[in-house]
């Protein structure tokens, strides 16, 4: 118990607040360059041509050995590539694999955003407020879009490019709905509780 208040304090709290404020701005960062680098082709793919199979091609290059490249990224899904004539990708294969990605970390960025206010809220004491409600709602609803419809926004548009390229995309994903869906639930219930905090404060201060 001892070790709960001291963790619990206001002073601790406040400096968490704001470490974790500037780690929300960091992750903000880092998955608007991944969807950079996904823009401009550097996104890992297992590669299917006519003679070989490749686990981690990337669209902006012609030698697809691991060795050869620089920074990639990839998400938690796995998915397939086949050539065409000539063992060549289509361009509109490029677009699906950023449009799969960018659905994927837009939405986490907005949560992150939303998150980073709360956390700056707390530093400066203003923890009971209609704005940390507001914004943990909108982090825990859009953690639960990013797990219930995400997935099937991906495969919508891995079926549209397979209709406008001569090449077939196969993708596999949903593999971790579960570990955003829980976690975005809590944080919806503790955006009720908060609700209620302030009601009850606002009780208070109309009956003093």
């Amino acid at each position: 118990m001892k070790y709960i208040q001291a963790l619990a304090n206001e002073r601790f709290a406040r400096s968490a607040a704001k470490l974790l404020t500037y780690a929300c701005y960091f992750l903000i960062g880092f998955f608007a360059l991944c969807t950079f680098l996904s823009f401009i082709g550097r996104q890992t793919f297992i590669l299917h041509t006519s003679t070989k199979t490749f686990d981690h091609a990337i669209y902006a290059e012609e030698d697809h050995n691991p060795d050869s490249r620089g920074m990639t990224v990839h998400t938690n899904d796995v998915i397939h590539v086949w050539t065409g004539d000539g063992d060549q990708i289509h361009w509109t294969v490029q677009i699906g694999l950023f449009l799969m990605y960018a659905v994927h970390t837009v939405p986490i960025m907005l949560a992150f955003w939303f998150l980073s206010r709360v956390f700056s809220n707390v530093y400066r004491g203003h923890i009971f407020t209609n704005q940390n409600v507001s914004c943990l709602l909108y982090y825990g609803l859009l953690q639960c879009f990013t797990a219930l419809f995400v997935p099937f926004a991906k495969l919508l548009i891995c079926w549209i490019t397979n209709c406008l390229s001569e090449n077939r995309v196969q993708v596999s994903t949903g593999q971790t709905m579960l570990n955003t869906l829980v976690p975005s639930i809590a944080v919806l219930v503790a955006a009720y509780i908060l609700h209620y905090g302030v009601h009850l404060q606002d009780e208070v201060d109309h009956t003093l």
